[in-house]
């Protein structure tokens, strides 16, 4: 039996922490998931997982050997990559990122990919909250911060640069707004996970940190731009989300002299997890995609 496959069988199990859920992730019957642990079990001549009805968690021997057997299927992976063509990359990956982002961007990048490699499956699963990558079963993450989460590995795609917007509609019955204090006597909407009720502005060396009266709030970007749409107030908006709306006319930049902080927007995965040349593929070929296709 393939040592190789039956090594990335085992890690896949001991992130699920069940044979069911490895079966089900990997279209493959429970019979052939356990015979793929015991072919690494004989391997190693060791139990290597305690088995009970409730779970399956690594033993002694198995939490002493699972991360040189992750760093060698990685060196396995690497080899294999470099002599199969690009042509031939095939099999299925879970892929996390918010609403706004894959409505107006990521989408298009995720179709052009799969377009190259038609053996590619991919699911695509939508929120704009911080999730478990390995409990959820997700290859791939796509996240804006200033920051990642350091348990986690990647690589930088793009940046993420917002601007504050509003409609026609909501400016002509308004204060002229000539600075960043005149944002505390306007309607402000504002996105939950991101300077709610604080907004930071900068030009050249000026910093202003703004207290916004914001009625309306909500934890999806698009949601915020539909409103400010509707003219119910300013909002900070990604570019890559707002610009076709500034360029249709529906939407004018407030304060365009001032610059929000931008943020990085990252292709995450699991450090503990064996990456596949699919999915390395994929984060290689977004990175140069949103280089030769910027909002900006």
């Amino acid at each position: 039996m393939d040592r190789i496959k039956a090594a990335q069988v085992f890690i896949d199990v001991t992130r699920s922490g069940s044979f069911t859920a490895t079966a089900d992730r990997l279209e493959m019957s429970r019979p052939m998931v356990t015979r793929y642990v015991e072919t690494m079990e004989n391997w190693f001549g060791a139990r290597l997982l305690h088995r009970t009805t409730r779970k399956v968690t690594l033993t002694t021997i198995g939490e002493e050997c699972i991360e040189e057997l992750e760093q060698w299927l990685s060196v396995a992976d690497k080899l294999v990559s470099n002599i199969k063509s690009s042509k031939e990359l095939s099999g299925s990956i879970k892929i996390a990122t918010s609403m706004s982002f894959a409505h107006s961007q990521f989408m298009a990048a995720i179709c052009a990919f799969m377009s190259l490699h038609p053996k590619v499956k991919i699911d695509v699963n939508l929120q704009d909250t911080t999730i478990d990558l390995v409990r959820s079963q997700i290859d791939l993450a796509i996240r804006i911060a200033s920051a990642p989460d350091p348990a986690l590995i990647g690589k930088p795609i793009a940046v993420c640069r917002s601007i504050i917007v509003a409609s026609r509609a909501y400016l002509a019955t308004k204060p002229t707004i000539f600075t960043p204090e005149d944002l505390s006597s306007h309607e402000c909407l504002s996105y939950v996970n991101f300077e709610r009720h604080v907004w930071h502005l900068e030009r050249e060396n000026e910093h202003k940190s703004i207290h916004v009266n914001c009625r309306l709030t909500a934890n999806e970007a698009t949601a915020l731009l539909e409103a400010t749409l509707c003219g119910a107030g300013l909002s900070m908006q990604p570019t890559y989300m707002a610009n076709e709306a500034v360029k249709r006319g529906d939407l004018e930049q407030v304060l365009p002299d001032w610059k929000a902080n931008d943020m990085n927007i990252y292709a995450l995965y699991s450090s503990r997890k064996f990456l596949s040349p699919t999915v390395r593929a994929l984060v290689d070929f977004l990175s140069e995609y949103f280089e030769q296709h910027p909002w900006d």
